[in-house]
């Protein structure tokens, strides 16, 4: 039994924990049905955590990331090769994972995995408890994890990546080994327990003990994805508001006395066309205080708040969910003595709302956290040696992180999510979650533009990876805990000034009441409609049009060449026939002899270039076994006016040698006044 959170009966109430209970120090001893609970339970986390307690992630992030503890700076932090890092080798085989127990892995995750073994030891023993290939970890049909609605391959949605949500647990000590061709790019998610916690370990047998339990696990979770929200949380109270709020209003929702804990709350609201509903869900926020606290602890556009943005767009998981019956968030939320629940309508058009509230009684408040979530954008400028980390949460206390929604706003395209995710816990110098790529923090892979929809993580919005992208990750069973501070950072590799990209994030937690929450109301203005088209810039050049394929600026300090700014116009995806318009910028009318100095490698194509639509010099082959920028290429001479002009590009083919990728680099167009 578990001796901090009062857990009813298995057999009585299925997987569903009780009401949450004032905390005891005893040593704990987990079943595997209670490791199974806590994939779903909502109420767990609210627990503060417990001296010991830890939650970290092994991945195949690149090696060359490193903290230099002598002169306190991070060295090549952008590093980017992260598909193939591991521990060592041993023995003909790749070490992935190791940890010391007690413990158990909540999630396992791939961008490829491929028929090579990965072996999982456990608690010293010669044989693997595991011995599979990788890609049947995610097949859903491969005991001991044939269970599909948490074992998945996102193929089956149209999109990319492989996730596995079943614990696996460890008394003593965890090893993964992987023999050749297991494939690329891993993650594993591992809570360390207090050293006095007993848990069992896992084996198949013990999956078929256990196979009422997961059974359940997995029709709790199935029955809220597909747009469905079956079996939401339910209390024996329920506040129902109907409210007509004016703009420039806060209104009173309700205001409960406590000791309690909000279980869930829903809203319905009447929305006109897709820009009214970007409107409205960005302009109405939902805010709540707790316990007489100086600022609210929850403060959240109101859409956000239910996990996607911008507007209205129908997607359903375990926490969150938009249905065309209404929104619901069922993260839980107690309090000591009071909780007030307001709606803020910082627009001008009055707004009618349906709020319902679902809470019950709480024997005490001891030992709890309070739950905070907060909105926030492009606003923390970081060392420059920390570039390209981007701040989704920095908090000092006690607490739980519980994950984040991610808002991107990528008018120029491209991909847009290159970058890692890095949680620093308690002070940490180095992260001990380092990821592998944004889209891999959030369950799939490979940049993949489609919708999905699953227990814990969801795509609920995408223009392409062009426009609007909404991704979210919550962590349930896998919440980061930390006993004085945490920051979670993702990188973003595109720079506002140079793609216009702009993020803007919702971020859960749990704190001690006494801990630090530094986040504000944000603006109407700096939270709706600030979604700007800025003129495209690439290697210096301002691009023209809405070209095909993807033009933008690489960094060139990693070869041996030395390019103009250290960077060029990189254009990738395109294909032949695709043109590239770039503005020639012209100071004095002249004749002017035209040369321009190009990137060449193995995967470039064969150009065509041309100045205001005629032909300039012949086509040219950029296929070389090396990356190299070449010397200044003749392109003829042009009759030229003061004033802007257009250099433009052709792909026509490809060198036989070459890969075919047709890629393009532009560093520098020289015009010198013909004699």
């Amino acid at each position: 039994m578990n001796r901090r959170l009062s857990i009813s009966s298995l057999a009585a109430a299925g997987l569903i924990c009780a009401a949450l209970a004032t905390p005891a120090r005893a040593a704990e001893t987990l079943s595997y049905a209670d490791l199974v609970a806590r994939m779903t339970d909502l109420k767990q986390p609210a627990v503060l955590p417990a001296p010991g307690e830890t939650c970290k992630q092994w991945s195949s992030w690149d090696r060359n990331s490193q903290y230099d503890a002598g002169t306190g700076k991070y060295l090549k932090w952008e590093a980017n090769g992260d598909g193939t890092g591991i521990i060592r080798q041993e023995d003909g085989c790749e070490v992935l994972a190791e940890m010391n127990g007690p413990g158990c892995i909540w999630r396992t995750w791939s961008a490829r995995a491929l028929d090579g073994h990965v072996k999982i030891y456990l608690d010293g023993n010669d044989r693997p408890a595991v011995d599979l290939p990788f890609k049947n970890y995610f097949s859903g049909d491969t005991a001991p994890f044939n269970f599909p609605a948490v074992s998945y391959d996102l193929a089956e949605n149209g999109c990319r990546g492989q996730n596995l949500y079943l614990p696996i647990p460890y008394q003593k000590s965890c090893k993964i080994v992987a023999e050749k061709g297991w494939g690329r790019y891993y993650q594993f998610v591992y809570t360390t327990f207090p050293e006095r916690t007993q848990v069992p370990t896992f084996s198949a047998d013990l999956v078929a003990k256990n196979a009422d339990a997961l059974k359940k696990y997995c029709e709790l979770v199935a029955g809220r994805v597909d747009n469905k929200a079956e079996g939401l949380p339910t209390g024996p109270d329920i506040e129902h508001n109907t409210l007509r709020v004016a703009g420039g209003v806060t209104a009173k929702v309700v205001e409960l006395t406590g000791p309690r804990t909000i279980t869930s709350i829903r809203a319905k609201l009447p929305l006109g066309d897709r820009d009214d509903e970007m409107a409205a869900l960005r302009q109405l926020c939902l805010q709540i205080t707790f316990d007489g606290q100086k600022k609210p602890a929850v403060w959240c556009p109101l859409g956000d708040f239910f996990g996607t943005a911008p507007g209205k767009n129908l997607y359903t998981n375990w926490v969150t969910g938009m249905t065309d019956d209404g929104f619901y968030a069922n993260w839980t939320m107690p309090f000591g003595k009071k909780a007030v629940v307001e709606l803020v309508n910082d627009g001008r058009q009055v707004r009618d709302v349906e709020l319902t509230v679902v809470h019950e009684p709480l024997d005490s408040f001891e030992g709890l956290g309070h739950f905070h979530c907060k909105w926030h954008r492009d606003t923390v400028t970081l060392p420059e040696d920390r570039w390209p980390d981007w701040t989704m949460l920095n908090t000092q206390g006690r607490g739980r992180f519980m994950g984040v929604m991610l808002h991107v706003w990528n008018p120029q395209g491209g991909w847009w999510g290159e970058g890692d995710e890095k949680f620093f816990v308690d002070g940490e110098k180095f992260p001990s979650t380092f990821g592998t790529g944004s889209e891999d923090y959030f369950g799939y892979a490979w940049c993949d533009p489609h919708l999905f929809q699953r227990p814990f993580h969801s795509q609920t919005m995408t223009m392409g990876n062009k426009g609007h992208q909404s991704v979210l990750r919550w962590h349930v069973a896998d919440s980061i805990p930390f006993q004085t501070s945490f920051e979670g950072c993702i990188e973003k590799y595109y720079r506002t000034e140079e793609k216009g990209t702009l993020y803007a994030c919702t971020v859960c937690w749990y704190l001690s009441p006494d801990g630090v929450d530094p986040y504000d109301p944000v603006p109407v203005e700096d939270r709706h409609d600030y979604y700007v088209k800025l003129p495209a810039i690439a290697g210096g050049f301002r691009i023209l049009g809405e070209p095909a394929g993807d033009p933008h600026t690489q960094k060139m300090t990693h070869y041996q060449d030395k390019w103009t700014s250290d960077d060029h116009l990189w254009w990738t995806g395109a294909k032949p026939g695709d043109k590239l318009q770039v503005a020639l910028p012209v100071e004095t009318d002249g004749r002017y002899d035209v040369s321009a100095i190009l990137t060449k490698a193995k995967d470039y194509g064969i150009v065509q270039l041309s100045i205001d639509g005629k032909k300039m010099g012949e086509p040219i082959d950029l296929y070389n076994p090396q990356v190299i920028r070449t010397d200044a290429i003749p392109l003829g001479t042009a009759e030229l006016t003061k004033g802007e002009h257009v250099l433009g590009v052709e792909i026509v083919g490809k060198n036989e040698k070459a890969i075919p990728s047709y890629m393009f680099g532009l560093d520098e167009v020289l015009l010198e006044k013909a004699k």
